[in-house]
């Protein structure tokens, strides 16, 4: 069995070639954000990873909050972004301040998660056969209350933290402009979670990327009910996405 470190080290690899070598995505993205963020923007990046949101964002003169509690990725962060509009915080996201485990993959990092119950039922997926998660790590956690208290409310909220998206969501108690989260399909309860806190706190409309498309499914914006019926029906389905909400004018 290959050493931790090692593993650690082929799983940030894995990640940087994902997310770092394929820079046709990430100038689509670039295009993407354009139409959404303003330069000055103040963005919260909860589960940064290998911060290759963070650099498209900043790119665009946004000022990023960038969330990572995985200590290889968290350094690399620190050291890629030395001295740019970027605070790093060591610390995972949920709905109440605290401690909390952190189910790290060392060779599939990117599916690294606070949810003991979403591991449990993704794991049993197809898609998720050759996933182990061989090390737990105590870290910090935060709310979106408490970074907005401390940092200030963002124009653009992205959450990508594998099963803790409506958690995350639970502990916000006041609207912000702009929220991006990931779905899963074996797991779309979250994301309904997430659509049905988000339709409490205020006059949301959304939208929906499939997979790395970095494109809205709808050219108008639809209503929670609508979006809720929509993710009903991709529960059979094997591609991932993001799901935008955003306050009506």
């Amino acid at each position: 069995m290959p050493r931790p470190d090692f593993s650690a080290f082929l799983g940030l690899t894995r990640s940087l070639l994902i997310y770092y070598g394929q820079p046709w995505r990430r100038s689509s993205l670039k295009r993407f954000y354009a139409d959404l963020i303003r330069k000055g923007d103040l963005v919260f990046d909860i589960g940064a990873h290998a911060g290759s949101r963070s650099r498209t964002l900043l790119s665009l003169g946004a000022q990023i909050v960038a969330l990572e509690p995985q200590p290889v990725f968290a350094d690399f962060i620190a050291r890629s972004f030395a001295g740019e509009e970027l605070t790093l915080l060591r610390k995972a996201v949920g709905k109440e301040p605290g401690k909390v485990d952190l189910h790290i993959s060392s060779r599939h990092p990117t599916v690294t998660s606070i949810s003991s119950s979403w591991i449990s039922k993704v794991g049993k997926t197809s898609g998720f056969r050759n996933v182990t998660w061989d090390r737990v790590e105590r870290v910090e956690m935060t709310t979106l209350d408490a970074l907005i208290e401390e940092y200030g409310l963002p124009a653009f909220c992205k959450i990508d933290v594998e099963g803790a998206e409506a958690d995350i969501i639970a502990g916000l108690h006041q609207p912000i402009p702009l929220i991006a989260f990931e779905y899963i399909p074996a797991t779309m309860e979250i994301a309904e979670e997430a659509v049905g806190y988000l339709g409490k706190l205020g006059p949301y409309r959304f939208n929906r990327v499939e997979g790395e498309r970095h494109r809205f499914v709808h050219h108008e914006w639809i209503a929670a009910d609508a979006m809720l019926a929509e993710i009903a029906g991709l529960s059979g389905q094997t591609s991932s996405g993001d799901i935008y909400a955003r306050l009506k004018p």
